[in-house]
């Protein structure tokens, strides 16, 4: 009894302490992207490495202004014998130089580029540049990130749509198996009939098991892509209405030259061609002389520009101007020059081959929305067309004037017909999805 009692106990504990089934995280396609975006470790890079590209600016910046350093030493240095001459006035020996092994001295050093001939200012520039390139690379990701994950969203989809396609087609397949075997009993059907239709069975049993490890597959890799845990259960939740929005409008070359400015890739590329000619002009300055103010606050003991010199805390300070003029330097600035040319002409080039690209990659996306819509009504009228097929060859069985054959076609091509039209929305999705980016959207 008292062994029955803790039993009872235990597994009452276990049923209190199991906890409850969690509801689905349930997603739309806007919700999936905000998710994706915020835990995208690629926007993470590249927003790190847009810092990265403003704190080179500000570098570049504080080069142009004044640099206030404050020095410190102390030296031991040996023993020496003083030096020292007779005084007039009082008599005695006047020391001029004695012996102090120990020498400390403090100074604030000021230097001020006055003039670089434009060196400095040009590197600000270019780094600036280089920030806003960056921010546009970030843009470009984040809509190749949109776009990932929209096709990632229509993939769980479609597996899942397909699932359910096909587990009808066994819900049918096994009353007409019912219905068969049921015949065979009073022998109005011989064996092989069975035997047809359980092998047909066997295969959408496949197409199923097929179906769900590819709704598995699909699943992990959005979870993934919108930072979520694999064990967390997600439900994508599609749109009331299409996603893709309308055919794109004639493509004109005021249009086409639009879509050149829109896109955050060519945008990119602009901004690194100003950088470049940035640097051309800075690495043209090195042939410039560098006009550079300096100036110091000094207190040592002992200090070496009073004399004599004396065991004590002495201030000084100095003021003047450096020139510093290269006049030779081995072809360096020469060369500096001719790699920044180089680079300015290697991005030249890739917003050429962009340009050319971005008019046939609008014409390929809308061409393929246009297919893909139309795809939607020809599947549509071939599903409404298969059903009604099946319907009649069922009530034409039932009748005992058609073949179990033609049954099990019908029943094929209702499940093509279906599994064509799952395919062609997500196509229609997906080819909008890619018009958009296109589109610089």
């Amino acid at each position: 009894m008292k062994r029955s009692v803790m039993v009872c106990l235990f597994v009452l504990g276990a049923a209190h302490a199991s906890p409850a089934q969690t509801p689905p995280l349930r997603l739309t396609l806007d919700e999936a992207i905000a998710r994706g975006t915020e835990a995208s470790h690629r926007l993470e890079e590249l927003s790190a490495r847009q810092e990265v590209a403003r704190a080179v600016e500000e570098q570049r910046e504080a080069a142009t202004r004044p640099q206030l350093a404050a020095i410190a030493s102390y030296t031991r240095t040996n023993h020496v014998e003083e030096f020292s001459v007779p005084n007039a006035l009082g008599g005695g020996l006047r020391v001029i130089y004695p012996d102090i092994p120990d020498r400390v001295h403090s100074r604030l050093d000021l230097q001020w580029p006055i003039y670089t001939g434009g060196r400095l200012d040009a590197l600000t520039r270019a780094a600036g540049a280089e920030v806003e390139a960056a921010g546009q690379d970030r843009e470009a990701a984040r809509a190749d990130l949109r776009l990932e994950i929209t096709r990632a969203f229509w993939a769980v989809l479609t597996a899942r749509a397909s699932v359910d396609v096909v587990r009808q087609a066994l819900e049918r397949t096994n009353a007409h198996l019912n219905d068969v075997r049921n015949q065979l009993s009073v022998g109005l059907v011989p064996p092989s009939d069975v035997l047809t239709i359980e092998a047909q069975h066997a295969q959408q049993l496949m197409l199923s098991i097929e179906a769900e490890s590819l709704v598995e597959t699909t699943t992990a890799e959005f979870k993934r892509l919108i930072g979520v845990a694999q064990d967390v259960m997600v439900e994508p939740v599609p749109a009331s209405v299409s996603t893709f929005g309308p055919i794109a409008q004639p493509l004109t070359a005021s249009v086409i030259g639009d879509l050149r400015v829109d896109r955050p890739e060519r945008r990119a590329l602009q901004f690194r061609i100003t950088a470049a000619d940035q640097r051309v002009a800075a690495a043209s300055a090195g042939n410039l002389p560098v006009l550079t103010a300096l100036g110091g606050y000094d207190m040592a003991r002992p200090n070496p520009r009073i004399f004599p010199i004396q065991d004590k805390w002495k201030p000084s300070w100095d003021v003047g101007v450096n020139v510093r003029w290269s006049l030779f330097d081995g072809g360096r600035v020469r060369a500096e020059v001719a790699e920044a040319a180089a680079t300015r002409r290697t991005i030249e080039a890739r917003i050429r081959d962009f340009d050319a690209g971005v008019e046939v990659e609008v014409r390929q996306r809308t061409a393929e929305l246009k297919s893909a819509t139309a795809a939607i009504e020809a599947a549509g009228v071939g599903v409404r067309a298969a059903a009604e097929a099946r319907r009649v060859i069922a009530e034409r069985f039932s009748a005992g004037v058609a073949t179990n054959t033609d049954v099990l076609n019908a029943q094929t091509t209702l499940l093509q017909a279906e599994l064509d039209l799952t395919r062609a929305r997500a196509n229609a999705e997906l080819a909008g999805a890619r018009l958009q980016r296109a589109l610089g959207r």
